[in-house]
């Protein structure tokens, strides 16, 4: 039986083009977007020359946050605790400052045979499509080691490393995606106005991942005679706007949300019409970073991410 499973196995690399003797420690999904969650399944498919995994060490990257194990039966699951480089914002407005850096199984996985260890995580939202996040996982057998820890040089394949670190690649999910220096602007949308109306409201996140605060200043919309970015606020139950005529500071390694009934920016004089489904483009302009064309998506006025009717 145990060679049976061992030339099944044989098959299975054959026939997805590895050869097991090149196989690495891989992560199973390979693609995540920053700003959601991320389930984590890391492949071990050998052993060091037919002697059995004792145990399995990961490191978490920073920036994958909120990483807790799953329960494997007959292995021990250790985890290392430890403060973050920076805080991130988590789910439901929650940030957090510390959680698992390391994460250690032990046990025992013959050579004959493939497992899988497995975590979940957040990949925060100060990451951005582009990226790779890398797991160095050393692999301990009771006789001899690997350590999947090579990171490749930028240009260099990963393919040319003898040891690579498991990688996950951060992408888009499909939502629109602008970046000029430190400043990445993700989803810009666009409330389709009521007909006759002479404003518009955008709303975007923008996060700085730059070391250093800067500042957005200004910008343009296509039709629009003019460009400004507001604040809205409740005083005396009374919602008022003004103009941030000093722009929007993006501090370091955050990012900020302009969504309806806050901070917004806003094109005025409109000299067009903007319907539902169609792109605006437009550009914004940051004090450090510069400017950076962009394409808002227009929604009608209640969508989600929106829906706040602006008056003048």
């Amino acid at each position: 039986m145990m060679k049976l499973a061992s030339a099944a196995l044989l098959f299975c690399f054959v026939a997805a083009g590895v050869a097991p003797a090149s196989a690495h420690v891989l992560l199973e999904r390979k693609e995540a977007v920053p700003g959601s969650s991320y389930k984590a399944v890391l492949t071990v498919s050998h052993s060091c020359e037919d002697s059995p995994t004792v145990k399995l060490r990961v490191k978490i990257p920073e920036g994958f946050i909120a990483a807790k194990p799953m329960a494997k039966p007959g292995w021990t699951i250790e985890t290392v605790k430890g403060p973050y480089a920076r805080s991130y914002s988590y789910l439901h407005g929650m940030t957090i400052k510390d959680g698992v850096r390391e994460i250690v199984w032990s046990g025992k996985l013959p050579g004959d045979f493939y497992d899988e260890f497995v975590f979940v995580g957040f990949v925060a939202d100060t990451l951005v499509p582009g990226e790779t996040l890398y797991f160095p996982t050393e692999q301990i057998c009771e006789k001899g080691s690997f350590n999947w820890a090579e990171i490749p040089a930028p240009g260099q394949s990963a393919h040319a490393l003898k040891e690579p670190a498991p990688a996950l690649r951060l992408v888009s999910g499909g939502k629109a995606v602008f970046r000029v220096g430190a400043i990445v602007v993700r989803e810009p949308v666009l409330r389709a106005p009521p007909p006759g109306a002479r404003v518009a409201g955008g709303y975007m996140m923008v996060t700085n991942t730059g070391k250093e605060p800067d500042r957005l200043t200004g910008g343009t919309l296509e039709g629009a005679g003019r460009f400004e970015i507001h604040e809205m606020s409740m005083t005396d139950n009374v919602m008022r706007m003004r103009p941030l005529k000093d722009g929007l500071v993006i501090p370091p390694g955050e990012t900020v949300t302009l969504q309806p009934g806050g901070i917004h920016v806003m094109g005025l004089d409109l000299g067009r019409s903007y319907a539902a489904g169609q792109t605006v483009k437009g550009t914004l302009v940051f004090e450090k970073a510069g400017k950076v064309d962009i394409e808002y998506a227009v929604r009608p006025i209640g969508a989600e991410g929106g829906g706040h009717d602006h008056k003048h």
